[in-house]
């Protein structure tokens, strides 16, 4: 069968060179793609939100599944636009989506659920906001154990940590008022900074079955030690430690299946890949937030583990038979994915910057490199976004996997080239 892939980056790239093992998969596209990409499959010049285009394309070369990368064309509906037209997709309709697409409607969920979260207020109004920090904390020198986010769509970054008053002002007032992440700062949410370590847990369902895929630990601050501002993810390993396999029975049972079922009674059944965030904290696992898709870059060591054909598992979740699958098969080594970035980054940052040494990284073994933000400009790749590569590894120990991920790192230059250096070591401590 065909298949289509939907996004650019490098969670798009590790989908579609996994789809592309499939014994049955003849042919794979990605709209629109990177320069890693249109080496493992064919790039679709066509945006992600011209769904009449994108249905067009799907019909024209039979594309049997379609696979949705990115969080904003589902908030947008693509699965509903897909499904009237009789066309296979997996991933979550708009009603669903609202998971990620709105953090009120996530965090009310999960209260009507009796999932473990952060208590939280929801404000409109930025003024009052700003008046119930000041009457609750009202000296300006005490801690103040706050995170303020916008309700709507942020790429990743619409979440700011507060430890002091003038903080989370502040934050009301760039989120609010200044409006810095757009409409998707219309309502906030005020919740309880939670204290403990962050992991990831996603699963896989077709609204009935949930087949959970192995824990990650995804680096969201920009610099080494969890410093600086927050990013798309600079990197990930899997699997994380933190949590073993009692605990994930627990986050199965009392995080995942009572969301399904809370989507269930709202009217909006949940396909597709539910992704928990998660704070381990001293009382248990709690929810600090939902995706609705895989995460970018957790999917890179994920896949770059998976065994079991990934177009067979994602076929039978968006045709509701995910009871007819085994137990996915994983290799048992750890992975690591170190994200190299673009000087400036989370920030402004320049384009167009040739990439040299990537066939050395890519001869390296047990090593892949995905690309994100990238081009192809006269036959050379090129840089093309913030997060430009996802260099991924596997080993026979998390420190192995790391020692592989980044000697694939110093085989690559670009002018203004950086990462972290500590990825996974919250493992290893």
């Amino acid at each position: 069968m065909n298949v289509l892939v939907i996004g650019n980056g490098g969670r798009e790239h590790a989908l579609a060179w996994k789809l592309a093992q499939s014994p049955r998969v003849k042919r794979v596209y990605v709209a629109p793609g990177n320069a890693g990409t249109a080496v493992e499959a064919v790039n679709v010049h066509l945006p992600l939100d011209d769904f009449p285009k994108l249905i067009q394309f799907a019909r024209a070369q039979d594309v049997a599944l379609t696979v949705v990368g990115p969080e904003a064309p589902l908030a947008d509906g693509i699965v509903d636009a897909f499904r009237a037209e009789g066309l296979r997709i997996f991933g979550p309709t708009k009603a669903a989506a609202r998971l990620e697409g709105s953090k009120v409607f996530c965090k009310d969920l999960l209260r009507d659920a009796d999932v473990p979260t952060a208590d939280y207020l929801v404000f409109s109004d930025p003024d009052e906001a700003c008046r119930y920090v000041r009457e609750r904390y009202p000296d300006q020198e005490q801690e103040v154990p706050l995170v303020v986010k916008a309700d709507g769509l942020a790429a990743g970054k619409g979440v700011i940590v507060c430890s002091r008053r003038e903080e989370v002002l502040e934050a009301i007032d760039q989120i609010a008022r200044q409006r810095v992440f757009g409409e998707a700062g219309r309502e906030l949410v005020i919740e309880e900074r939670l204290d403990g370590h962050e992991a990831s847990v996603l699963a896989i369902t077709d609204g009935r079955t949930i087949v959970t895929l192995p824990p990650a630990q995804d680096h969201k601050p920009a610099y080494d030690g969890d410093r600086g501002p927050n990013t798309g993810g600079m990197g990930a390993y899997c699997p994380a430690p933190l949590v073993g396999e009692t605990m994930l029975s627990w986050i199965e049972a009392h995080v995942l299946v009572p969301t399904v079922h809370a989507m269930k009674r709202k009217g909006a059944p949940f396909q597709g890949v539910l992704y928990a965030g998660l704070m381990i904290t001293r009382q248990g696992p709690k929810v600090l937030e939902y995706n609705v898709r895989f995460g970018d870059p957790e999917c890179q060591p994920l896949l770059m583990r998976l065994k079991t054909d990934l177009a067979e598992v994602l076929e039978a979740a968006a045709e509701c038979r995910l009871d007819r699958i085994g137990g996915l098969e994983w290799d048992p080594r750890p992975a690591v994915c170190v994200v190299m970035a673009s000087e400036g980054y989370p920030g402004k940052y320049a384009k167009g910057r040739p990439i040299r040494g990537l066939d050395d990284a890519a001869g390296l073994p047990d090593v892949k490199v995905f690309h994100a933000g990238t081009a192809l400009a006269d036959g050379q790749v090129v840089t093309s976004g913030g997060r430009v590569l996802g260099v991924t590894a596997l080993g026979d120990s998390i420190a192995a996997a790391k020692r592989q991920a980044y000697t694939a790192v110093k085989c690559i230059r670009w002018p203004g080239a950086w990462c972290r250096k500590d990825i996974s070591d919250k493992a290893l401590g």
